[in-house]
């Protein structure tokens, strides 16, 4: 599942679309009017987490890349059927495939809000805090894929996270020292950025320390993994490094 930081190069990459015209528009989703989508200037483009959004005058596409979903710029995925597709009078073409299109009316700045998204020049450190302190029994694990809270942090920047921290998934929120808490806040940010420049110079397994690794880079040991929390994503973590804080820690 694509993160935070892919979305936003996505939408980085595809910035020169922004006041183009749809000239036509094809896909097998089931949630796209494709017969209105002719004709409508493309507004603007912008991400939200994990959500890349098409600005349009009647209404905006959100396409969510799931699990396996992809993307091609002036160019197409051999032997895939878009979910869709669009094509601009001034030359072009957006395709995405195995994602979720659907179609989100009015403001985008009621729909959303800029200050939950970790990669946002609108982000909010004290209302992140503040959601966190009011879930005190939420295992960390957990509270770091909450969207509501940390849009765009996904799995792996969740396990890298926590292993920069010391941290053990299956901490309690509420148990966290105050400045583990705010490091938690901050570091879902800086490694959201970590993680886009790395990517952009295609090295971004090689910064990997827990995901998806077998063994602690500090201490050498072999290191846990489960399927943890509510969400029941996997989990990567060294059990002699990472400390759990809570009544069964």
């Amino acid at each position: 599942m694509p993160e935070g930081p892919s979305i936003v190069i996505l939408t980085e990459q595809a910035q020169a679309f922004a006041g183009r015209t749809i000239a036509a528009a094809s896909g097998n989703s089931k949630a796209v009017p494709f017969a209105e989508l002719p004709g409508q200037p493309l507004l603007s483009l912008r991400s939200w987490g994990k959500h890349f959004l098409l600005e349009l005058p009647l209404y905006t596409l959100r396409i969510h890349f799931l699990l396996f979903g992809s993307y091609r710029i002036d160019e197409r995925k051999d032997g895939a059927a878009p979910r869709l597709a669009l094509h601009f009078e001034e030359g072009g073409e957006l395709n995405f495939y195995a994602c979720s299109v659907k179609l989100v009316e009015g403001d985008l700045a009621q729909a959303y809000d800029w200050r939950a998204d970790v990669m946002s020049p609108h982000w909010s450190a004290r209302l992140a805090l503040k959601k966190l302190r009011a879930q005190p029994a939420r295992l960390v694990c957990d509270a770091l894929l909450d969207q509501d809270i940390f849009a765009g942090v996904g799995n792996i920047i969740k396990n890298e996270v926590l292993f920069r921290l010391r941290l053990h998934p299956l901490s309690l929120v509420g148990a966290l020292p105050q400045g583990k808490l705010r490091a938690l806040v901050q570091q879902a940010r800086q490694y959201s950025f970590d993680f886009k420049a790395w990517k952009l110079a295609f090295v971004l397994k090689q910064h990997w320390q827990v995901h998806n690794r077998s063994i602690c880079p500090r201490c050498q040991r072999t290191l846990q993994r489960a399927h943890l929390g509510l969400s029941q994503r996997r989990s990567f973590w060294c059990g002699h490094c990472q400390k759990r804080y809570g009544a069964d820690g």
